[in-house]
């Protein structure tokens, strides 16, 4: 299996050493995609004796089955179309980009009609397997709270327009309560999670988030409750962050790698 990685970040690299190691069996990096070539995925291309392209069609000369979206919501829009128009299977890890209807109506139009995968993975939040048969049934309710420690929040220009000095904080601040639709845009590094939820569940409008700052915890923690005529479903994660990336949670780093893993195997076990 030939992938190659959108992105020079933490998931990037996290790729490049598994694969590597062998963990993935015979999956083999062909390329490193960065915006331009002071991108941090140069120096990482390099580091690992892998290709650096900066466009579709040098991405396109080293042939990949898959390519890993792990970069931003500007490259979900900017490549991910003209990849799926090319027959190639795209995991896209900035599911956030996704809350434009249109973008997303495109993609799947592009997928459907090329016979290619489109696949967005749970990230750093389990259930959706659940979530996904009772909306079969019938689902009234979802909610989801992503609370991190205040660091997570820095450098995003809706916090900062709320003058909320996270440095300071002593106990729990919401920074965002309301319809996904509306908070997922604001956050575009830290919620992608409550977007791959909404779009497993009862749809962006419906889906209620909440985001908080609480300088009382040291885990990216995530409550989930869905309500429906299957039952009642609550879940509480405590993911540790990335090492070098407050912003994201380990496991949502892993669950690229397992999604990798499923897009050629011929048994899955769960949904």
């Amino acid at each position: 299996m030939r992938v190659a990685i959108i992105g020079g970040g933490s998931i990037a690299r996290l790729f490049l050493e598994h694969i590597r190691r062998g963990d993935l069996g015979d999956a083999q990096v062909v390329a490193v995609v960065g915006r331009n070539d002071a991108s941090r995925g140069r120096p990482l291309a390099k580091e690992f004796g892998v290709r650096f392209a900066t466009d579709i069609a040098s991405l396109m000369e080293q042939r990949p089955d898959v390519v890993v979206e792990a970069a931003s919501h500007e490259a979900v829009r900017e490549h991910v179309e003209a990849l799926l128009e090319r027959g190639i299977a795209v995991i896209v890890l900035s599911a956030g980009a996704l809350a434009d209807d249109a973008l997303r109506e495109r993609l799947e139009r592009a997928a459907r009609e090329n016979g290619a995968l489109l696949y967005v993975p749970s990230g750093g939040i389990g259930g959706l397997d659940a979530l996904k048969a009772a909306r079969i049934a019938g689902v009234e309710e979802v909610t989801i709270a992503v609370t991190k420690p205040p660091a997570a929040w820095k450098g995003i220009p809706y916090v900062d327009s709320l003058k909320v000095d996270l440095d300071a904080l002593e106990t729990p601040r919401t920074l965002y309560e309301g319809p996904a639709r509306q908070g997922v845009p604001l956050f575009p590094a830290n919620v992608n999670i409550a977007a791959v939820l909404s779009m497993a569940g009862i749809g962006f409008d419906r889906t209620r988030l909440k985001v908080v700052a609480d300088p009382r915890i040291v885990h990216n923690t995530h409550h989930i409750d869905v309500r429906g005529r299957t039952g009642n479903v609550s879940i509480k994660l405590e993911n540790v962050p990335a090492p070098d990336n407050p912003k994201t949670a380990w496991l949502a780093c892993y669950s690229a790698l397992a999604a990798l893993k499923e897009v050629k195997t011929a048994v899955r076990y769960g949904t």
